[in-house]
């Protein structure tokens, strides 16, 4: 998922926040070099390539965790901050050049995972670590059995409205179904000076997250166990239903080439009526205060409960000979309440942990989020072909507005059941 890089305020504190999950890529390990075993001299120096979330907090946080590593471990940590625009390209030639860091921070490990190349949390992560982490994410960062994933912070989207429009379109309160949401972006889409009713992003930077959203809440999957289910029924409708939003000129000019960041900036503009949005979006329309907006969870096709998406990254452990006892310190001390919490709050997202969840409970701006955050559903990054579908999806899905949803839908599963 690409990154929206705007300035953002969280919780009244000054920040520049990036969106979670911030690269397209993980090209994967494919045949990367790399060491196979932890086995050898124990080392007392151990490297991490870290994604850049924001200017003034990522690096800074890296460095100060260093220290403390150093102080409370012996061991040294040696940080390099890598811009998510960069990371893939440096980490996928790092790897295959037999030059892998210890710890590597990105948005897909499973590829790295099928390869061997990874640490399982049985190997490196304390075990009440392992219990302090989200079901969810531990379900998504499981590879073949075995907890490779281990997660650094996490988003999840929730539905924004323009209460100044509503109030202008005669609506009273945030759609729960899409029959609603549908009549609500009429009646906005009439008030004219140029409102949307709804911006749609299915352009290439993050189709996948934005038809994550609208898919789960109809029922749909992107995979179901080991079968790919792309071009299911429920999908095709949900397609077939944002085709219809956009042949009702109730979304903005062009969604199949409307990238997040773009939607966004129409929300915050005061121009749009509804989008799928998160904490980071929230933190820049207080920042702005430009636009009175409220926050719901997304509407369902049917009216059943709110599913939301989820994201996360991943700091992934590589083998490497005699790094295994520094790599376990790691993540004893990152994942200490005092240095996760701190990273994520400071960064403007959510957290990864049960205990974590609960130490957010008074940021009332983050409640719709952190209620559903335990049950969220993510795309399915426990599978190593989803790199290469996710990348077809970008391109090729909002050719489903102006084409046909079933073919573009029958594409990618081909696509996805040939092994991307």
């Amino acid at each position: 998922m690409r990154s929206t890089k705007k300035s953002v305020v969280v919780a009244g504190v000054a920040i520049a926040g990036l969106a979670l999950g911030a690269c397209g890529g993980g090209t994967g390990a494919g045949s990367a070099g790399g060491s196979t075993g932890g086995s050898g001299e124990e080392v007392k120096t151990i490297k991490l390539v870290a994604a850049e979330y924001s200017k003034d907090n990522t690096k800074k946080f890296w460095d100060a965790f260093a220290a403390t590593y150093k102080q409370k471990t012996g061991y040294t940590l040696d940080v390099q901050v890598v811009s998510w625009d960069n990371i893939d390209q440096q980490s996928s030639t790092m790897i295959q050049n037999n030059q892998a860091p210890d710890i590597l921070n990105l948005n897909a490990y499973a590829s790295y995972a099928k390869d061997g190349l990874l640490y399982d949390s049985d190997a490196v992560l304390p075990a009440a670590v392992k219990s302090d982490i989200l079901d969810t994410f531990v379900k998504y960062g499981t590879y073949d059995g075995k907890f490779y994933g281990f997660p650094d912070l996490s988003s999840a989207r929730a539905f924004f409205y323009n209460k100044t429009l509503f109030k202008q379109a005669g609506i009273n309160e945030p759609p729960k179904t899409w029959a609603e949401l549908e009549a609500d972006a009429k009646k906005l889409a009439a008030l004219g000076n140029g409102t949307v009713g709804y911006a749609l992003p299915l352009g290439p930077e993050e189709s996948q997250g934005e038809f994550s959203m609208w898919l789960f809440n109809n029922g749909g999957t992107w995979k179901d166990g080991d079968k790919w289910t792309i071009n299911s029924a429920k999908n095709v409708e949900t397609l077939s239903f944002l085709k219809k939003l956009t042949d009702e000129k109730v979304t903005q000019n062009n969604p199949a080439r409307t990238n997040r960041a773009d939607a966004f900036d129409l929300f915050k503009s005061g121009k749009a009526g509804m989008v799928i949005g998160f904490s980071p979006l929230a933190a820049a329309l207080d920042a702005d205060k430009k636009v009175d907006y409220g926050v719901a969870p997304f509407p369902t096709n049917d009216g059943s409960e709110s599913k939301t998406f989820g994201v996360t990254d991943y700091l992934m452990a590589f083998k490497k000979p005699g790094n295994e006892k520094a790599v376990k310190a790691f993540y004893d001390l990152y994942y200490q309440p005092d240095q996760v919490n701190t990273f994520i709050k400071a960064e403007g997202f959510l957290p990864v942990t049960k205990s974590g969840v609960e130490a957010f409970k008074g940021e009332t701006s983050l409640k719709v989020y952190l209620d559903t955050l335990p049950n969220a559903q993510l795309t399915p990054t426990d599978d190593p072909t989803w790199d290469k579908v996710k990348l077809a999806v970008q391109q090729n899905l909002g050719g489903g507005l102006t084409g046909s949803p079933q073919a573009t839908l029958d594409g990618l599963q081909k696509t996805a059941e040939n092994g991307g």
